[in-house]
């Protein structure tokens, strides 16, 4: 069954101006079980891009570690069941949505009739299959965002992990996105996304998951949050308290 097990992992950094050593993050461990979908949520600087940098292989912590559906992140294979997006995507702007998404799917191993009824079906739920063929150079932030959400999922993973995923989207865009997380955890996904949208994060997720200056101050479900009155009261609370 795919989840991310995260055990005692700290991560220090070096400022590059006066060597002061500062604490991404600091001895946190979280479970994302299968079929669940898990918000991160902090100020910034708490730590949360930290996290999943390291859950996809790209930092390594100092202390502790990680498990990704069985395998550790240095470990190749274990991505080959993950889609990723960060919180800045950059893609080549000269290629069109269609085009980006075939690249996407061809790298991941998918024929082409999969591929090509994959991309047809995604691009329909972010509503950009009418200008599949546009350059990227030409789409707003929003619909390039769309897009490499769409990038992300396209080979079909079990496990998503989205950084910032409702970043520069309108009302419109982002209830598109929230209805896509919630088919995913319909069909068994686990998702683990980071937000600075309070409202979504209480709507989409199961569990939630808060930093603070790089330290985890505590999980939530969604009935817990729920009874405090909401995401945002919740947040003050434990920041506060803790």
């Amino acid at each position: 069954m795919p989840e991310i097990l995260i055990k005692k992992i700290s991560k220090t950094y070096i400022s590059d101006f006066k060597r002061v050593r500062k604490n991404a993050v600091e001895d946190v461990s979280l479970k994302i079980d299968s079929a669940e979908i898990l918000g991160i949520i902090g100020r910034n600087g708490a730590g949360k891009s930290t996290i999943i940098k390291m859950i996809m292989g790209f930092i390594m912590p100092d202390k502790g570690s990680i498990i990704i559906d069985g395998k550790k992140p240095l470990d190749p294979d274990s991505r080959l069941n993950v889609g990723y997006l960060p919180e800045n995507p950059y893609f080549y702007d000269n290629l069109s949505a269609e085009e980006l998404l075939q690249f996407s799917s061809y790298a991941s191993g998918l024929d082409k009739k999969t591929a090509k009824k994959r991309i047809k079906i995604l691009l329909e739920q972010v509503d950009l299959y009418s200008v599949r063929k546009q350059k990227l150079r030409t789409y707003s932030k929003g619909m390039t965002q769309r897009a490499g959400i769409c990038f992300a999922l396209v080979h079909d993973p079990d496990i998503i992990i989205l950084d910032e995923p409702m970043s520069g989207l309108d009302p419109f865009g982002r209830k598109m996105v929230i209805d896509l997380i919630k088919d995913l955890k319909t069909r068994g996904k686990t998702v683990l996304f980071c937000s600075h949208i309070l409202n979504d994060v209480e709507r989409i997720c199961d569990r939630v998951a808060i930093m603070d200056a790089g330290k985890l101050k505590g999980i939530f479900t969604k009935q817990q949050i729920l009874e405090s009155e909401g995401m945002e009261k919740m947040l003050i609370k434990v920041v506060k308290d803790k």
